[in-house]
């Protein structure tokens, strides 16, 4: 088979409805629109969310709180994730994307203390925990906040 052999499968593709071209069609005079009210008429119609005069959902529901825009957010990587690296080796955020320990650099890197180390590392994050220090200190390791 080559690419100009290739076709929809049948019943894939349907002929666009052409409206408003004569009785004949099936489609014709009012071109499916009814007779009068408000979609039958030119701009007619109503805006997104419009529930015909009743209160809409997004003015019902109570609306709590805000969200800040200067948030930081950062990826969380645990203590025990790191023995994928190679022993003595230093960890920066850089590197733990190419590993794919995170997805996007974000604001930064928060390591966290679930699991343990079995090796010692060098971590440069811009975040540690307490638990997280103390196990990679206690594995001969070395922490830097950057």
């Amino acid at each position: 088979m080559r690419l100009h052999e290739l076709k929809s499968p049948q019943g894939a593709r349907a002929a666009k409805k052409r409206v408003g071209r004569g009785i004949g069609s099936g489609h014709g005079k009012t071109s499916t629109r009814g007779h009068k009210g408000q979609r039958a008429r030119s701009g007619g119609g109503v805006r997104p969310g419009f529930e015909g005069g009743q209160m809409p959902l997004q003015r019902a529901i109570p609306k709590r709180g805000f969200t800040s825009i200067f948030k930081k957010q950062y990826n969380e990587v645990n203590v025990g994730r790191l023995n994928v690296f190679a022993d003595g080796a230093e960890v920066t955020p850089e590197l733990l994307k190419q590993a794919g320990l995170i997805k996007s650099l974000k604001d930064g890197v928060r390591i966290l203390g679930s699991g343990d180390l079995e090796k010692s590392l060098s971590v440069k994050a811009q975040g540690f925990s307490k638990t997280a220090v103390a196990k990679i200190e206690a594995a001969g390791g070395k922490v830097e906040v950057i």
